[in-house]
């Protein structure tokens, strides 16, 4: 990976699923999903305003947008699944995530909203999670960019993403760009 990729995608890009995951690797998804939250609030409550308007790379999202953006993210995820639950195959529309985190909210509101909305949104998204009957991770809803997307794929997919935004953060705070408080 070249060093733009690398900043662009710490832990590695997303890698579709092939196929249905297990119950352990399931199990250890949600876990993710639970403790996305935080791991969030601990990298992004100690940062000053300055910080947190700091791009956490070059040509990239403030880390800031980057705390608004996980939420927005998330939250359509889970609204995606829980179609996906109740309704045969829905059809889902793609998001301009870029175009949201130059809203004014995103560039400005302060992180504890976010920083709320995951923890409260991840508490609920994890009982749904867990409660599913296993058969129901193979039901889809068919994206508009990505075509059929089982539920099993958006989950691993999203406990990646909160993993791989975290890694910005924590990228940011280690290589000065965002230094922490003493």
């Amino acid at each position: 990976m070249s060093d733009f990729d690398h900043a662009r995608y710490p832990i590695g890009p997303f890698e579709r699923c092939t196929g249905p995951l297990d119950a352990v690797s399931r199990a250890a998804l949600i876990e993710v999903i639970e403790e996305t939250p935080q791991t969030f609030r601990d990298l992004v409550e100690p940062l000053t305003d300055a910080q947190l308007d700091t791009p956490y790379r070059a040509g990239g999202w403030t880390v800031r947008q980057v705390v608004h953006h996980v939420p927005d993210s998330h939250l359509n995820a889970y609204v995606r699944m829980k179609l996906a639950a109740t309704e045969n195959a829905p059809s889902v529309k793609a998001y301009d995530e870029a175009l949201w985190a130059e809203l004014p909210e995103a560039r400005s509101a302060p992180a504890a909203v976010s920083l709320d909305l995951l923890e409260t949104l991840h508490r609920r998204w994890a009982l749904f999670l867990r409660a599913l009957p296993e058969e129901d991770f193979l039901r889809r809803y068919v994206h508009s960019e990505l075509g059929p997307v089982p539920l099993y794929e958006t989950l691993a997919q999203y406990a990646w993403h909160g993993r791989h935004h975290a890694a910005h953060i924590k990228n940011a705070i280690q290589l000065a760009r965002v230094p922490r408080q003493p």
